[in-house]
């Protein structure tokens, strides 16, 4: 007889791989690259088992975890294990008594995640041949990622107004929206993409009893049912959200960006007209939400005017009139109605200074091979975050954000009496300037030839070639009147990317054109743009 484990049936151990319950996509060798795969620093979730010992012993386990697999999916049962979550409350800001100033981590089966992980990659294949996902969904979706969904919005904004035009952007804030879908309607949702019934089957019973507890400091709460939302802390919850407000854009003439429940629309604003269309995308959208049981946070929707011929119409959202805002933090990154960056690099400048005085505080050694690890790892990410998109222009921005890693490199032991190039030559860094053109030069590559390129025909436009003249991936360089337009990604990068050499663009890997990329930059002695 078959043992039960919670109400997942596991198969006996005499089981072989002919009458072991599969179904065609998954395999054994998928649990096998999956187990060796886990992080091993992840937290286990209530059942105990941590990811170490999974990924230790991935050859003695593929086997069973594939039979457990297999015969949950043909079933339709999910082992009670896999619906629990340890819920750990992070807090955000603000009054620490307030629940709502704290995030919830959930915490998860390791096991049962590492089957959705499988689950989730087989969907997004399916979805990926039949063009199910819309192209305005950034969120959780192969190759792209909260830089993409930036840049491809504000390109549209800024080119409108570099044409002198006026553009109106609503930033939309869903209320607890991963905690509020309707488990019956996102089904239907799924079953009307024509994903297969066994895989709806488990999911409907994946998302069925789940409970939940809240952990702090080592005591436990009891334990809660979950009675909507897409499990917190799943690998499969992003997605399916994804899938649930698929059809949000749908019926909007607006420019509709969304990244998980980030949504936001804008239009150009030249006449009354334009203003009374964007009104009845607004309310299109409260319909939608009616329709689907979901809430916007009306409170925390803003509406940017930009342009110097702005008429600054009202909006209202449910009744209720929009809040204005001149500066909103877009998806981490702050975004003014001039579309300048000097606020964010500001920002990401005292961020990554209050790292690095933490650094200085709190390491006694300065050893190269303690702080360079450490500066890489906690300090530049924030001068480098979405940058391709808020790349500074003004001499005075670029500027302050190269101090912080002048503050970093004379840390290390040895550097104190070097100038700033010798450090960086004996260190192995670029000036920061270098690494953001570098990185402009490889995310053009990705629009144009790598994993991005379905989104190059909408940013980019292809220059017929002349075989005497350049590279046959050369652009058309956009025209432009105002300097925000001039500093946008897809203006700036394109002069450079068409001057690269040929055996520099055509190679088939990023590992080969970074390499070559790098050589080409050394020896033209190019450090930034203009130099």
């Amino acid at each position: 007889m078959a043992q039960t484990t919670g109400m997942c049936q596991v198969p006996p151990n005499s089981c072989t791989v002919a009458s072991a319950p599969t179904t065609q996509w998954l395999a054994q060798d998928m649990v096998l690259k999956g187990l060796h795969t886990i992080n091993v620093n992840k937290a286990p979730g209530p059942d105990g088992i941590h990811p170490r010992v999974l990924r230790e012993l991935g050859a003695e386990l593929q086997w069973p975890l594939f039979l457990i697999f297999s015969d949950s999916l043909s079933s339709g049962m999910v082992t009670r294990d896999w619906k629990k979550a340890n819920v750990i409350p992070i807090f955000k800001k603000g009054v620490r008594s307030q629940p709502g100033n704290y995030r919830p981590v959930s915490l998860t089966s390791v096991v049962g995640k590492l089957f959705e992980s499988l689950l989730r990659d087989h969907i997004q294949n399916y979805v990926l041949e039949n063009a199910i996902m819309s192209s305005n969904q950034h969120g959780f979706m192969k190759d792209r990622s909260c830089q993409t969904n930036l840049i491809a919005f504000y390109d549209e904004v800024s080119k409108k107004l570099d044409s002198g035009g006026a553009v109106d952007i609503i930033y939309l804030d869903f209320a607890k929206a991963f905690d509020t879908v309707p488990h019956k309607r996102l089904l239907s949702k799924l079953r009307s993409i024509g994903l297969s019934e066994v895989i709806c089957t488990w999911i409907e019973n994946w998302l069925q009893d789940r409970v939940q507890r809240v952990v702090v400091n080592g005591t436990f709460s009891t334990w809660s049912k979950v009675l909507s939302g897409v499990p917190q802390g799943s690998v499969l919850g992003p997605l399916l959200f994804n899938f649930f407000i698929n059809d949000l854009g749908e019926g909007i003439m607006s420019n509709v960006s969304v990244f998980a429940d980030d949504t936001k629309l804008c239009r150009p604003v030249n006449s009354i007209q334009d203003v009374t269309s964007l009104q009845q995308d607004l309310d299109q959208l409260a319909i939608w939400a009616a329709k689907w049981q979901m809430r916007f946070n009306v409170d925390k929707c803003k509406v940017m005017h930009l342009g110097c011929k702005n008429m600054q119409a009202p909006y209202t959202l449910n009744g209720t009139a929009l809040g204005k805002s001149i500066m909103e933090k877009d998806l981490g990154v702050l975004v003014d109605n001039k579309l300048g960056c000097s606020k964010q690099c500001q920002a990401a400048a005292t961020r990554a200074n209050k790292v690095l005085s933490c650094i200085k505080r709190g390491i006694d050694s300065r050893e190269e091979g303690v702080i360079l690890p450490l500066y890489r790892a906690l300090v530049r990410p924030h001068l480098e975050y979405a940058v391709q998109f808020w790349s500074p222009v003004l001499k005075r921005d670029i500027i302050e954000l190269e101090r912080v890693q002048r503050r970093a490199t004379k840390l290390v032991k040895g550097m104190e009496s070097l100038s700033y190039e010798e450090r960086l030559a004996k260190l192995g860094l670029f000036t920061l300037e270098k690494r953001r053109l570098r990185g402009d030069m490889i995310t053009m590559y990705k629009y144009i030839k790598g994993s991005c390129n379905n989104l190059s025909n909408v940013l980019f436009t292809s220059r017929s070639f002349q075989r005497t003249r350049g590279h046959p991936l050369r652009l058309e360089e956009g025209r432009f009147h105002l300097n925000i337009r001039k500093g946008f990604f897809t203006v700036r990068a394109v002069k450079l990317w068409n001057s690269l050499p040929e055996s520099v663009v055509l190679p088939d890997t990023l590992y080969s054109f970074k390499k070559g990329l790098d050589g080409f930059l050394a020896s033209e002695g190019i450090q930034g743009y203009g130099r």
